[in-house]
């Protein structure tokens, strides 16, 4: 995902940024992986408004996201890239050559027709899951899951590190810090430039 800069052709219209849409390929949702979302607009009930100022809006269509990418040793292949209006990030569509279809979320630069696994000896890709103990220090990854088995929880992109053998460290720009456990397993987001010395 981009961020546009738009020219300031206005005072309002200066320091404006935006999301570039340009890397979405597909506008429908996959209606298998899509579930009805109900509201209560602040309602309770007895249908009185108990928190003002919301309501309305777009109807929406819930996304099943794979958070926890348990297809192993299976490769799948990028169809889309697509917008989900329930998150910031957008997400893929990944079809696996068994034929199953799951929305994962898509890291930056994975792009269509893409290859992605989850294995203990996956490459060193982008959108590719494997153990953080076979990851090397300075890989950006993302969607950290912090116990085994139980899938991404912290959708924020870090730079891995290794505190001890036991308890890897994964870290954020803001330096905000997550320990977790060697068999946990992050997808690969990108991997640090060479001579780079931002995390």
């Amino acid at each position: 995902m981009t961020i546009k800069i738009y020219k300031p052709t206005s005072e309002g219209r200066r320091e404006m940024t935006g999301v570039d849409f340009s890397a979405i390929t597909k506008s429908e949702p996959e209606k298998s992986l899509t579930r009805g979302k109900n509201r209560t607009s602040a309602r309770n009930n007895r249908g009185r408004i108990t928190t003002r100022h919301q309501g309305g809006g777009h109807k929406k269509l819930y996304r099943l996201v794979d958070f926890k990418q348990d297809k192993y040793n299976i490769a799948g292949r990028v169809a889309s890239i697509e917008y989900d209006p329930n998150r910031t990030a957008f997400i893929a569509l990944i079809v696996y050559k068994d034929g199953e279809k799951r929305y994962i979320l898509a890291p930056r630069d994975l792009k269509v027709d893409d290859a992605v696994i989850t294995s203990e000896n996956a490459p060193l890709q982008t959108g590719n899951r494997l153990t953080l103990k076979n990851i090397p220090i300075g890989t950006f990854v993302h969607n950290v899951e912090l116990v085994p088995g139980r899938g991404g929880q912290q959708r924020m992109e870090y730079n891995y590190h290794r505190q001890s053998r036991s308890f890897p460290l994964a870290r954020h720009p803001s330096h905000r810090a997550r320990l977790g456990d060697e068999s946990c397993r992050p997808p690969v987001r990108r991997r640090r430039r060479s001579g780079s010395q931002r995390h």
